[in-house]
């Protein structure tokens, strides 16, 4: 069965601008790269296709607003990334909506985050604390597949869904 998880993309502009951060070249920070920056609305694991890809289809949810920053973070020990608010109701409906495919619904409160890096034996990174601000209309959410590779994730849209929408 394939790794899944349900996104929502970043639009262009705000993906360009997330290019432009600084990306010091530091021992134990591996950055992400721009087909890998999304936030992950719910993860689903491994997972069968066809029963996400129909629980998706259930979804009624409006569209969202997302609003990036204040400024570059840390999330959890390892993690470096863009905090993102607003998508708290997106994430609870997507949640009921597939709560019987894949891993169960994290019960933890949602964290949005665009993940810039990942950190190895080091405790900071140069870009912690920039400033960065964008918002930016969530209009459709994305079922994806997430294939492990050598050289990190690779990442296949399998299904879209627009919110404001009914079943």
């Amino acid at each position: 069965m394939p790794r899944l998880f349900v996104a929502a993309a970043l639009p262009d502009d705000v993906l360009d601008r997330i290019e432009a951060l600084p990306r010091p070249d530091e021992p134990g920070v591996r950055w992400t790269t721009r087909p890998q920056w999304h936030v992950t609305v719910r993860f689903l694991g491994e997972a069968d296709l066809d029963e996400a890809i129909a629980a998706l289809a259930g979804l009624v949810a409006p569209v969202a607003v997302a609003e990036l920053g204040p400024v570059v973070s840390r999330l959890g020990r390892n993690v470096v990334c863009l905090p993102v608010a607003g998508l708290d109701e997106l994430a609870a409906a997507v949640g009921a909506a597939t709560a019987a495919v894949g891993e169960p619904v994290d019960p933890r409160p949602f964290a949005g985050h665009v993940t810039l890096a990942r950190l190895r034996n080091r405790a900071a990174c140069g870009v912690t604390g920039t400033r960065f601000e964008a918002s930016f209309a969530v209009t459709e959410v994305q079922l994806v597949r997430s294939s492990l590779t050598a050289t990190g994730p690779v990442y296949t849209v399998e299904a879209r869904r627009p919110l404001g929408s009914g079943p």
